[in-house]
């Protein structure tokens, strides 16, 4: 079983730079359907990918989008150039994404969320709004699931405008 939240604990312990913007941002807004992984949009430099890997260098981290599955060995000079990672950890999979269709690369991204607090510590998430407009130029069938989900949550919050 995955530990999603555990994988996130991590994160936040080792200082990595990040905003939670798949399912699980859903999921914190209130949205039920499941995920079986961590979707994180995060800062590419070589510091912040070395944070990453320290995070969960315990966890058998390999690339899951290669054939041979090789494991996650960075290194600042093999962090130049890295747009994606997609990694199979012992706690579950991990996707790091340098941009969010709909949104834009990390400091966009990073403008649209807004801050949570966990038990390991703040976290950012993608805001509502954002969220729904990623899940919408991704256009997947769950993806549009997720979006009447979305609106049905914002729409019922107090805040929300008429």
């Amino acid at each position: 079983m995955p530990d999603l939240q555990g994988l996130l604990t991590r994160l936040i312990e080792n200082e990595v730079d990040f905003v939670v913007v798949g399912g699980f941002a859903a999921v914190a807004h209130g949205g039920t359907l499941l995920t079986q992984d961590v979707d994180v949009c995060c800062d590419f430099s070589p510091d912040n990918l070395m944070r990453l890997q320290q995070a969960v260098a315990d966890l058998h981290p390999v690339h899951r989008m290669t054939p041979a599955r090789l494991p996650l060995e960075l290194t600042p000079e093999k962090c130049r150039g890295l747009k994606n990672l997609y990694l199979d950890t012992d706690y579950g999979q991990l996707d790091c994404l340098g941009n969010v269709m709909g949104l834009g690369d990390f400091p966009d991204v990073k403008r649209g969320s807004i801050e949570v607090r966990l038990e390991a510590g703040a976290c950012r998430i993608l805001s509502i709004d954002d969220l729904i407009k990623a899940k919408e130029a991704m256009g997947r069938p769950r993806d549009k699931e997720t979006v009447l989900q979305l609106r049905a949550i914002r729409e019922k919050r107090p805040d929300a405008e008429s």
